[in-house]
């Protein structure tokens, strides 16, 4: 089904929540001084933000909600291939324009790393790799980050995850099964936070997974 085709209400948007667009942007405010203040304080229990990361939850819950909100009554009609085309304007234009800023700080700023560590043909892959949004962990200096030329972009990975998990699953069960599901992630979350605490350290189980995947479902 063409975009053309679609019958005005399908396409039409909904009400606009501004106070979400208001927690959205103290949300954004409270991650960046976490991790401004990560130099100051190693030990997070002394910093005065340092549960700034649940920030990061809250965007997965509120991406789950929105989600929710916005297709759940017209997604049957649009059709996959018109939910992936909608979610790729809306989504990926950011992630394009956040590797062009990141390759520039990677070449010229004298803080940003050591391009000339790094062959033409591997800087290429990076950039390609962070474009498409395909995990290439071959930064050293970066932690291995998986986009080391813009590491933000690993919240619009999972971000991508969920939406392809709602259209092509979530959106087809009942609300009851849909419940069921939900106390299992809580279950998994819950798993996953005590690995976290018990470990000592973020491990992938403990952070990527209840917080990328786990925390769109409440929404």
């Amino acid at each position: 089904m063409s975009e053309t085709q679609l019958s005005p209400n399908i396409l039409k948007t909904k009400q606009h929540f501004e106070i979400l667009d208001g927690l959205r942007g103290l949300a954004a405010v409270a991650v960046v001084i976490f991790h401004f203040m990560e130099w100051a304080y190693s030990d997070f229990s002394q910093n005065f933000i340092g549960h700034g990361f649940l920030a990061v939850d809250f965007f997965f819950c509120l991406s789950g909600f929105v989600i929710g909100y916005a297709y759940d009554d017209r997604v049957g009609k649009m059709g996959v291939k018109e939910f992936f085309i909608s979610r790729l304007i809306r989504l990926h234009p950011l992630i394009v324009f956040g590797s062009i800023l990141g390759l520039l700080a990677f070449l010229f700023d004298p803080f940003g790393g050591h391009p000339e560590s790094y062959s033409p043909i591997k800087i290429i892959l990076l950039f390609v790799s962070s474009i498409l949004l395909i995990p290439f962990p071959a930064m050293e200096e970066r932690a291995f980050n998986l986009f080391g030329l813009n590491a933000p972009s690993w919240s619009l990975f999972w971000e991508y995850i969920a939406n392809i998990f709602y259209v092509l699953i979530l959106c087809r069960i009942s609300r009851k099964v849909l419940l069921l599901l939900l106390q299992q992630c809580f279950a998994l979350l819950a798993t996953g936070r005590a690995i976290y605490w018990v470990a000592g350290i973020k491990t992938a189980f403990g952070t990527v997974v209840p917080v990328s995947c786990i925390h769109f479902w409440p929404g």
